[in-house]
């Protein structure tokens, strides 16, 4: 569901079928929307990653600001114990460090790879709490990245991805917290926002 890739599809909501393996309880409530956790950027890392998108993305899928997922789709009804866990996270874990490496080829279109073992250790926190209501796609190790581009003509996102590389430096990210989206189709709607408060030894 991330950068203009709709979610797998959800089964059709029942108080009688099973929920399966990937799909938990909470899947099976009418109307409810999966939830969608990023990592939020500094202010002025956030302004740079915009106005990229603002420039390459094209216009009708560029519904979203430029965000890290860390998480795809977690159950809607686990929204709140979700915010009361980031809550804990957020006061007592410092910024985590992080780093853009390089830009990268997405196919049809162009993203910078994010390097944070602070960040991964983070998730995995959360993954470890949520561990039985986690999606295939949300149980593996995510690739950090931040997408600029996507859904154009294969020349297209070759061409810009010559011009990020050619003077590209590798250099400190800012990342400022965490928040939790509802997924709208192809806009989100915001749910909640923690930026960490921990001192860092």
């Amino acid at each position: 569901m991330d950068d203009g890739k709709p979610p797998p599809k959800l089964p059709r909501p029942s108080l009688l079928a099973s929920a399966g393996p990937g799909f938990p309880p909470p899947y099976r409530t009418a109307g409810a929307v999966p939830i969608i956790v990023t990592a939020t950027m500094g202010a002025a890392d956030q302004r740079y990653f915009d106005a990229l998108r603002a420039a390459h993305f094209p216009p009708d899928r560029n519904h979203l600001k430029a965000h890290i997922t860390l998480f795809h789709q977690l159950p809607p009804s686990s929204l709140d114990e979700l915010e009361r866990l980031v809550r804990r996270i957020a006061a007592d874990t410092p910024p985590p460090a992080a780093h853009l490496r390089e830009a990268f080829s997405l196919g049809q279109g162009t993203a910078f790879r994010v390097e944070s073992a602070d960040l991964l250790a983070i998730r995995a926190r959360i993954a470890d709490h949520f561990a039985g209501m986690l999606s295939a796609q949300d149980r593996g190790t995510p690739r950090l990245h931040i997408t600029v581009q996507n859904k154009v003509a294969p020349r297209e996102a070759k061409a810009l991805l010559a011009e990020l590389a050619a003077d590209f430096q590798a250099r400190a990210l800012k990342i400022d917290g965490l928040a939790a989206h509802h997924y709208l189709g192809g806009s989100w709607q915001p749910a909640f926002a923690r930026n960490f408060r921990g001192v860092r030894a």
